[in-house]
């Protein structure tokens, strides 16, 4: 039996049909929402879901020919596909289109290609050619090595601007904890978003100090409970901790204190160098503005579309607010609230659970890999997809701020879908060489 016959037979079929159903439905949902009855057929090219018709034929071509490249050819190339990709970043600032105030597209004849969506699998590449050469990820080097590479396309991104794609990067350091990054590092992040989203909504009243007639601004009050809080662990320590383990404990708790009273009252800056718009939008997730007929718009019909279809929908191309446009980037970054309007409860579980299963399946790809590299790389793969559900769907339901980021293989869009096939086909190339891999 050939090399050749032996990768067709070790392919993983329930991913691959996992994909094409996704990108099935998704286009149908595309179909949906931008729907015209005066251009019914569903490859007319002057309409998106014509225009998908095409990134599809070319996604299909484009993943089975990464499926003839050798897995040692792809990771001989991580860090050059990783370099073009860069100089692309570079390139669109200089001469690239600028759509919704953002300069990040090429124009290729009526379409148009955003090498940021490339920036995810590249950097996927890079980051496992990377790790996997490493014996441990302890060592300081390592650690600046692995965060420049993340963050060199994620700066390039920010400069076009694209906030969203650039967080999706926020992917890659779930990776790095499952290579050994300190989990001290994960929880310092989560308590840095809790303490911004703590700040900002404590910030808009004022609280009195317990047993005192003291009012203090929110963010001071917040500090004060810090402070109270280190007093309680000090305490504990104090009492239940072993003597020569106690300076470095208190340490901590100190730097905590002084580090958590520095960041809250760095927060107001964070937020006041942002763009007007992003500000707008956050204060409107956390419930300190109403805005339904501004930047709250879209988040309010997104809600009420997904709400008015019930337990099964109304049906396919029976979405009231589908039909008649009342929701703005409904094919793109809302097409979630299509779904939930024609198929109901029903039809959204169904899509969460098909991506779960996808992220599942890389996860379980992973675990069974000889190769470290394919192992970083799947797993690379699940968080992207995951980063990718949550925000989107989070944005459609009102549970995360609307920072533009598409659905895979359902928002419109053709960067996005060669992007997330090519991550795809890479990964199923790789898992099928696994029982010959060393490296």
């Amino acid at each position: 039996m050939t090399g050749r016959e032996n990768i067709a037979r070790n392919i993983d079929k329930p991913l691959v049909i996992m994909y094409l159903l996704l990108m099935a439905m998704g286009w149908a949902n595309i179909y949906s929402a931008a729907y015209d009855p005066d251009h019914a057929n569903l490859f007319d090219r002057t309409r998106e879901y014509g225009a998908q018709s095409i990134w599809i034929c070319i996604s299909l071509l484009i993943g089975a020919g990464m499926l003839l490249v050798r897995g040692e050819f792809i990771r001989d190339l991580a860090y050059p596909v990783y370099g073009f990709v860069l100089l692309l970043l570079i390139l669109v600032l200089l001469v690239g289109r600028e759509v919704n105030g953002a300069k990040a597209w090429f124009g290729v004849g009526g379409f148009g290609v955003q090498p940021a969506e490339f920036s995810k699998f590249a950097t996927a590449l890079a980051l496992s050619k990377y790790l996997s050469g490493l014996k441990t990820l302890k060592e300081v080097r390592s650690r600046v090595i692995s965060a420049v590479l993340i963050l060199l396309p994620v700066a390039l991104i920010m400069l076009q601007p694209d906030t969203g794609t650039a967080l999706v990067s926020g992917a890659f350091v779930l990776v790095l904890y499952r290579e050994g990054l300190s989990g001290n590092i994960l929880l310092i992040a989560i308590m840095a978003a809790i303490l911004v989203v703590l700040s900002l909504i404590m910030k808009v009243t004022t609280y009195a100090i317990p047993f005192t007639d003291i009012e203090v601004h929110g963010q001071y009050f917040l500090v004060f409970l810090i402070a109270v809080f280190t007093f309680i662990a000090f305490l504990f320590v104090r009492k239940f901790i072993l003597k020569h383990r106690r300076k470095r404990i208190y340490a901590y708790l100190l730097f905590g204190l002084l580090g958590s009273a520095a960041f809250i009252g760095s927060v107001d800056q964070l937020i006041d160098n942002m763009p007007m718009h992003q500000q707008t939008r956050i204060r409107v997730l956390l419930g300190l503005e109403y805005d339904p007929r501004g930047y709250g718009y879209n988040v309010e019909q997104s809600k009420t579309a997904i709400g008015s279809g019930g337990l099964l929908g109304k049906g396919y191309l029976e979405g009231t607010f589908t039909k008649y446009k009342y929701v703005p980037m409904q094919s793109t970054d809302f097409i979630f609230c299509t779904v939930g309007e024609e198929w109901g409860f029903l039809g959204t579980t169904l899509v969460v659970l098909l991506f779960g299963a996808l992220i599942l399946r890389c996860i379980q790809i992973s675990d069974r890999q000889r190769s470290r590299f394919t192992r970083i790389y799947a797993y690379c793969v699940a968080s992207i997809f995951f980063l990718h559900l949550m925000i989107n769907v989070g944005m459609a339901i009102g549970l995360a701020p609307v920072i533009g980021i598409p659905l895979p293989f359902f928002s419109y869009g053709g960067s996005s879908l060669i992007g997330f096939t090519v991550l795809l086909a890479i990964l199923v190339r790789l898992d099928a060489e696994r029982l010959g891999q060393l490296r």
